[in-house]
């Protein structure tokens, strides 16, 4: 019997900005410490959670995965956020989003 594919799950640094227009990856930047951070703006504004949804929606469509798949796990109240996203790995954010 075959073993199934062990579960991907991907780590990825965003910097948000909500009210930013329109929802768009604006590609990486550098944090204070020198970290790649994706940033990411969403025309959502931080109310209710509604800028965290459309960011992960955002993040969820760019790599074609379910929206579920994308969950935020730290920052939730703060502009850099720490994604998890199943079912990708560190090549496919690579390839979809560039090098960091």
């Amino acid at each position: 019997m075959a073993k199934a594919p062990a579960a991907q799950t991907a780590r990825l640094t965003v910097r948000l900005t909500p009210r930013g227009g329109r929802d768009a990856i604006d590609g990486w930047i550098r944090d204070a410490d020198g970290a790649p951070c994706l940033k990411v703006r969403v025309s959502s504004p931080p109310v209710e959670g509604a800028a965290n949804e459309a960011l992960e929606r955002l993040i969820a469509t760019t790599l074609k995965v379910p929206p579920r798949a994308v969950r935020i796990v730290a920052g939730h109240q703060a502009r850099v956020k720490r994604l998890e996203i199943d079912g990708v790995d560190e090549a496919d954010l690579t390839r979809v989003f560039g090098v960091a």
